[in-house]
């Protein structure tokens, strides 16, 4: 398109058809180069492109996560704080003030596809637990969704979040268990200043076991290589951590 088309483009063409017009092109993209790849097809990358031929492209392109579209996602709000929250298996879990009702329900509900049973993403399943009386370390806590689902079973959790916007849900969130809850509002890596930690600096090896859960959006690696200590002196120690922020990371960190 020359730029003038683009202009009326951007005026004129409603802003939920154009993500559907991108949306069918990223498909189409998909198609036209597993057909020119063959090659590095497997059955996992078949059944994702099945899961496409029907439907538009999604964070988690299987089925599982078509039964959470009607899903009805009750939002309250505190009078106390002015923030809005949804129930958590019988817990409030708070979110950032301002944010409206739907846009709750929508994160939420990536919540529960992302820790869905059959999801890529999620964090446990039925060989790979959090353990009674752990320690969670949560590096890239956000809306805090996975530390309050063990924060029950864990004797202390230490709260890793960059964005001083959730600062104020979390302490709601985690009133009730204040007395075990640490929210540092930093991001963790490999130094120390005034915007960023280590986990070295933070929480020192033990007996107690101790659960690394991290999701810091890239600075997967700068956070483990500001852990070393913790990794090669900490026994037991469990650590989930997402690879997908960046091509090489799943190469990269499994060596890490």
């Amino acid at each position: 398109m020359n730029n003038f088309a683009i202009h009326l483009y951007n005026i004129f063409v409603p802003k939920h058809f154009k993500k559907k017009i991108q949306k069918n092109k990223l498909r189409r993209s998909i198609f036209e180069y597993y057909d020119n790849h063959a090659e590095v097809l497997s059955p996992g990358i078949e059944k994702i492109l099945d899961y496409l031929k029907t439907h538009s492209p999604v964070v988690f392109p299987y089925s599982f996560q078509d039964q959470y579209h009607n899903r009805n996602i009750k939002v309250f709000k505190d009078s106390e704080n002015g923030l809005k929250y949804v129930m958590q298996d019988g817990k409030k879990l708070y979110f950032k003030k301002g944010w409206g009702k739907k846009r709750i329900q929508r994160k939420y509900k990536s919540l529960l596809k992302e820790q869905d049973q059959q999801s890529p993403h999620r964090y446990l399943n039925e060989q790979f637990q959090f353990d009674e009386g752990y320690i969670l370390i949560d590096a890239g806590t956000a809306e805090g969704n996975f530390a309050l689902s063990q924060i029950e079973k864990a004797s202390k959790v230490i709260l890793f979040e960059a964005d001083a916007e959730w600062i104020e849900p979390l302490n709601a969130t985690f009133a009730p268990w204040k007395e075990k809850i640490t929210i540092i509002n930093k991001f963790v890596g490999d130094t120390e200043d005034l915007n960023q930690t280590t986990i070295d600096q933070t929480i020192s090896s033990g007996g107690t076991g101790i659960f690394l859960k991290a999701d810091v959006e890239g600075w997967e690696l700068k956070m483990l290589n500001g852990a070393t200590k913790l990794l090669s002196e900490q026994n037991p120690l469990k650590i989930v951590l997402c690879t997908y922020h960046k091509e090489q990371d799943e190469k990269e960190l499994s060596v890490a």
